[in-house]
């Protein structure tokens, strides 16, 4: 199969398997999500139809055409996501709220009758696997912490102003054989206070040990 270049967008809820979430709290979860990132990527310029994604249960791998400019899914992309995020948690139930990790990269794929290859696939679940987005998630009191790869931060972020770089900081990846280095930011600080006390400590009371 020949290869062909796409951006790269991986996400993934954090929390998802938790024993306290119900399966409808989980179909909840699921439509918030995809409504979310439909919303998110309409608004910033990527129409979500030319997309090819591939369902992950717990989250989704979404390649978008190389005729999309990068620089919108790191400049618009994070609080497009985070915004409705927010909504979706001021009236869900504790069980139902999202949180997001995202990876951002860009490669080669190889088409097949049963999906998609490529080593910069592997790269950007790695990416979304690693120490750093999760434990940087579990602190923060925003809903979407992303992490881009050296190279889309390199070439993309950094070249861009609107991407706003200085918003990312280093991080070392290592998962399984990948050792490298990522860019990390967080988005929607403000998502998690739909009442006097912040959903994050809503959930962490309610289910002690969440997100870990």
């Amino acid at each position: 199969m020949t290869a062909v270049h796409r951006s790269i967008v991986c996400v993934d809820v954090e929390g998802y398997g938790h024993r306290s979430r119900t399966d409808w709290d989980r179909l909840a979860v699921r439509r918030g999500m995809y409504a979310a990132l439909q919303r998110a990527f309409t608004e910033s310029g990527v129409p979500w139809n030319s997309c090819y994604y591939e369902d992950r249960g717990d989250g989704a791998m979404i390649l978008v055409p190389p005729g999309v400019p990068k620089e919108r899914l790191a400049a618009r992309l994070p609080d497009a996501l985070a915004t409705p995020l927010v909504r979706h948690n001021c009236t869900a139930v504790a069980g139902a709220r999202i949180r997001l990790r995202v990876a951002l990269h860009a490669g080669e794929i190889r088409y097949d009758p049963h999906g998609v290859v490529g080593s910069s696939l592997n790269l950007a679940f790695r990416l979304l696997e690693a120490d750093p987005v999760k434990s940087a998630l579990r602190s923060s009191p925003g809903v979407l912490a992303l992490i881009a790869s050296d190279w889309f931060y390199d070439e993309v972020i950094r070249q861009t102003p609107v991407c706003a770089p200085a918003a990312y900081r280093a991080v070392l990846v290592a998962v399984k054989e990948t050792r490298t280095r990522g860019w990390l930011r967080l988005a929607g600080a403000d998502a998690e206070r739909p009442t006097h006390r912040p959903v994050r400590q809503l959930i962490e009371r309610a289910w002690p040990g969440f997100g870990r």
